[in-house]
């Protein structure tokens, strides 16, 4: 589902990806850990093009990112050609960035009608199963500011997936959440696991990626130092910084 070949990143000076290589097929869960700083999620932000690659390439089902083909050269997309790019992946951010004078339901219809189109009565049908599916049938009419921080981000799970999305990302769904919260929001991302979607997920939970993740990859200073099973690269690490960061985050 997700190639990516010697990506780099560059912000000024500073290199946040160096040469970044992985493949994920499709229905895996990977998950990324490492220290901030590690080139994380800036990884994810190249994938659905918020940010541009400076170097290498990202296929997403096949497809080239960010760049159309002609013979040996290649062409920059334009912003529509991105867009409709785009729509291959759902993203849910820390933060859960909804709109607050919108309820629930609207927020989750809003792709929906507005960019795809799609007829207000199915995406209303399609917005009420994603809300019941996350636990918040319940909470349709409800505000963001009425919401709890666990609620907001499962609505904003349900408003990424109503976009029927070939691959989720996740960017450290749980580190806004106070800590009773967090376990709903897991709840929600193992059944979408377990559902056999494409999940790349960012995150700190050591716990959710032994359980849920086919692989763990970790970062640190932009590069992919150790990539492997969670059993492998969580309690028996190969590498002498994977084993730095694992007891830093258990201690």
């Amino acid at each position: 589902m997700v190639a990516a070949v010697g990506v780099e990143k560059f912000f000024g000076a500073f290199q946040a990806l160096k040469g970044v290589s992985l493949d994920v097929p499709a229905g895996e869960v990977l998950c990324i850990v490492g220290p901030s700083g590690s080139g994380k999620s800036t990884f994810l932000r190249c994938i659905n093009q918020l940010e541009r690659a400076d170097k290498g390439a990202i296929w997403i089902d096949g497809e080239l990112v960010g760049f159309r083909r002609d013979g040996d050269a290649l062409h920059e997309l334009s912003e529509r050609d991105l867009a409709r790019q785009r729509l291959a992946c759902g993203m849910v951010f820390q933060r859960f960035n909804l709109f607050t004078h919108m309820t629930a339901l609207a927020n989750v219809i809003e792709g929906p009608v507005t960019v795809q189109k799609r007829p207000r009565v199915e995406a209303v049908d399609a917005a009420l199963h994603l809300l019941e599916r996350v636990g918040l049938a319940d909470k349709r009419d409800a505000y963001p500011l009425q919401l709890s921080g666990g609620q907001q981000q499962r609505v904003a799970i349900a408003r990424a997936l109503a976009m029927q999305p070939k691959l989720m990302l996740f960017d450290e769904p749980t580190s806004a959440l106070d800590p009773e919260l967090v376990g709903e929001v897991l709840a929600v991302m193992r059944d979408l696991a377990a559902s056999g979607m494409t999940m790349i997920v960012v995150t700190h939970e050591l716990g959710f990626a032994r359980e849920v993740a086919g692989r763990v990859a970790f970062f640190d200073e932009g590069r992919v130092v150790e990539i492997g099973p969670p059993q492998q690269v969580l309690n028996t690490p190969e590498h002498a910084r994977t084993r730095e960061f694992i007891d830093a985050v258990i201690s």
